[in-house]
């Protein structure tokens, strides 16, 4: 269901085809789905066990389920809504982020082959693909992803792959989907786009993504107590994914348990809600401390480079995201202002990870991106002192905005003043 010419998704509203998924009643008609927690299944027939075994017959063919592993009716319906809010055929749930990345990547990579990524990614994405990978035979070349061209110069006859995330991790980078798209439709190549930090903001599928990845810790689940993870595609590349013989999901094993399919999916209907509201405070923010003359990033605002390329991309009505960075110049200088913001201000709190209905920091070099070299990280513009800032929605948001401007100001990072 990917666009065909990798146009910009605005025909597409995520929220509008979550709700039009199919629904799904309890066991006993209850309104929310049942978890089944069974790891294995019991079949009828004893004939019917071969032929599972076999592929002929699976929760889409016949509606037999083997082993929880395998597929779950939980977990499926989970996967179900996914596939319906990102417009792909089929997704499949996993139980991190990396490891929806690492399934994704070694399904369509083997030993010899090439991928190209963007440069500003996760720090564990980056030491997948830059430290363990290479191990198994499996290259990166490393591009900047605001440069299409870079990527297209970086392609070599034994690549596989073209990777990068929509809005990188940390320095918030935006990348031209549907350009990259059409790049790897010439040079036949798969598309795979992390979009952890902006679902229904951005639908990577109908801007020509061949692969979406999610970390569904962040804003998917949105209370920072689960660890998920997803990967939304085909649903041939989905089988292959969960083929009992070759398939990196079923063989490496990174299950999804049915109990966090099921506290995630009774958040989805929510996240609409939500990410218009990190959005909106996000740039509130971001437009507070710009009016101060402080070293903010946000891709709303209008000095961002790529704001007019974000906005192209964009589903209407959910804003440009809850993320921005601040550059202390110095690790010193991010934590004196972390160290304000929550034991002074009580604005937010020093923690990795995003998506929390609580504003969450964290100085990106020495924890996040911690496993890039500085040279990289340099490279690829990441500053020491770096900090960011995931927005979260609790407290007034004047409240909000005074607390990070008299920290800010406290630590001289502001240059003007303003009047009030």
């Amino acid at each position: 269901m990917s666009s065909e010419d990798g146009t910009n998704g605005k025909t597409f509203n995520p929220e509008r085809a979550l709700i039009s998924c199919r629904r799904e009643f309890g066991e006993h008609g209850g309104v929310t789905p049942s978890i089944e927690r069974s790891a294995t299944f019991t079949v009828m027939d004893p004939g019917t066990m071969p032929e599972i075994f076999q592929g002929l017959m699976g929760p889409d063919q016949g509606g037999c389920f083997l082993y929880s592993r395998h597929f779950n009716p939980t977990v499926d319906v989970l996967a179900r809504s996914l596939a319906a809010m990102e417009g792909t055929e089929f997704a499949v749930c996993t139980a991190s982020g990396m490891a929806a990345i690492s399934a994704a990547l070694l399904q369509i990579c083997q030993q010899g082959d090439h991928i190209v990524s963007s440069d500003t990614v996760y720090g564990g994405t980056h030491a997948l693909l830059g430290e363990l990978l290479p191990q198994v035979g499996i290259t990166t070349a490393f591009v900047d992803p605001t440069d299409t061209a870079a990527f297209a110069a970086a392609i070599r006859p034994e690549t596989k792959v073209l990777y990068t995330e929509v809005v990188g991790n940390p320095t918030l980078k935006v990348a031209d989907i549907p350009a990259l798209s059409r790049l790897a439709r010439e040079r036949g190549l798969r598309l795979v786009v992390d979009n952890t930090f902006t679902p229904m903001i951005v639908s990577p599928a109908q801007l020509g993504a061949d692969i979406v990845a999610y970390s569904m810790t962040k804003f998917m689940n949105g209370a920072s107590d689960l660890v998920a993870g997803a990967v939304c595609a085909s649903r041939e590349f989905v089988h292959q994914l969960m083929d009992l013989h070759t398939g990196r999901l079923m063989l490496l094993g990174p299950t999804m348990d049915p109990r966090v399919a099921y506290d995630i999916h009774q958040r989805l209907p929510h996240l609409a809600i939500r990410m218009r509201e990190h959005s909106r405070r996000a740039l509130a923010i971001a437009e507070r401390l710009a009016a101060i003359g402080a070293p903010v990033v946000y891709p709303g605002l209008a000095n961002h480079p790529q704001r007019a390329l974000f906005a192209g991309m964009m589903n209407e009505g959910y804003g440009f995201g809850g993320m921005l960075t601040l550059d202390c110049g110095t690790r010193e200088r991010a934590e004196d202002l972390m160290d304000k913001l929550q034991n002074e201000e009580q604005f937010g709190l020093m923690a990795v990870s995003l998506g929390y209905f609580d504003t969450l920091m964290s100085c990106s070099g020495s924890s996040t991106a911690s496993e890039i070299d500085p040279e990289d990280q340099a490279r690829m513009g990441l500053s020491p002192g770096l900090l960011r800032i995931a927005v979260g929605y609790t407290g007034a948001l004047e409240d909000r905005l005074a607390q990070i401007e008299r920290a800010v100001r406290a630590i001289g990072l502001a240059s003007k003043a303003t009047a009030r």
